[in-house]
């Protein structure tokens, strides 16, 4: 699937360069560290100045309208803003398994990926190096990229940066986590997650509108949200779901997600120290189809 090939312009040049300069006092997150990342400062994300990936290649177990038959082309990325205690990316998020990348190097691995025939271009966990992310993108569209970009992400963002990002990112793919501030502070220590999401997700929507799939079945454009089930936590599913359907959009793509295990800290809590029961996922994926919305 082509797209068309986005020119930069000034006003993306300058995106650039503020991005850049957001690393010198980095609010690029909600933490709001306000560490200097470009003179050895060290943030929330456990990051600094340097990009750090932790894998390039294609990814088969998107959802289908990002897979396709080829591939995402997904870049891992080390580190995270949000370390949720029950992360089943750990060894990335929070132990930022990786190794130093020049946005150059990136740049080349990724028209590998396209070349090779995968369908998008995918930062998985990205917001900590949104200025290199710019960057990449800007120079591999004048080198030919043709295929959407994507951005997944765990829904902790930043107004500020996502507006950065715009005409850059083709495709938001959030998680949205949690609707309650209680669980969002027990399990990530983000109390503010709740009020975050809400409006980062409303922001994706302004700039890329509801997904956009074509007659090949890929996506070119838009929003696609995942919920993650959590055990005992069918009430803020629900939460979620109204808030998608109401607040976003009823032609909503979303993927309510069944495959909760615990991980990482999760034996710290009794109540995710389980797996999902069926019923958990079934309640509240019903719940969403009674509601109209797009489900994967």
């Amino acid at each position: 699937m082509k797209v068309k090939t986005t020119k930069i312009t000034m006003k993306q040049d300058g995106n650039i360069s503020s991005a850049y300069e957001a690393l010198m006092d980095c609010t690029l997150c909600p933490r709001n560290c306000h560490v200097d990342r470009t003179d050895g400062g060290v943030g929330f994300c456990g990051t600094g100045k340097a990009l750090v990936v932790s894998s390039v290649g294609p990814h088969f177990g998107e959802e289908p309208p990002i897979s396709g038959h080829y591939g995402s082309g997904t870049v891992f990325l080390a580190g995270c803003g949000l370390l949720c205690d029950f992360c089943q990316n750990h060894n990335i998020s929070h132990g930022r398994a990786g190794n130093v990348m020049t946005e150059a190097e990136l740049v080349r691995a990724i028209m590998r990926l396209q070349q090779i025939g995968c369908h998008n271009i995918n930062f998985v966990t990205p917001t900590h190096f949104t200025p290199h992310i710019i960057e990449v993108v800007s120079l591999a569209r004048t080198r030919g990229l043709r295929i959407p970009v994507v951005y997944n992400c765990g829904g902790y963002e930043s107004i500020e940066t996502l507006k950065m990002l715009e005409g850059f990112v083709d495709i938001y793919m959030p998680d949205i986590k949690f609707l309650n501030s209680e669980l969002a502070e027990r399990y990530c220590r983000a109390r503010n997650y709740p009020s975050i999401v809400r409006a980062a997700v409303k922001e994706m929507h302004r700039q890329v509108g509801d997904l956009e799939i074509g007659e090949t079945g890929l996506a070119s454009r838009g929003l696609l949200i995942r919920h993650l089930v959590m055990p005992g936590a069918a009430a803020d599913s629900r939460a979620v779901i109204d808030f998608i359907a109401d607040e976003i959009s009823p032609a909503s793509y979303v993927n309510v997600m069944e495959q909760y295990r615990p991980s990482y800290k999760a034996y710290k809590y009794p109540e995710l120290n389980r797996p999902l029961t069926d019923k958990e996922f079934k309640d509240v994926f019903d719940y969403a189809a009674n509601r109209g919305l797009r489900l994967a």
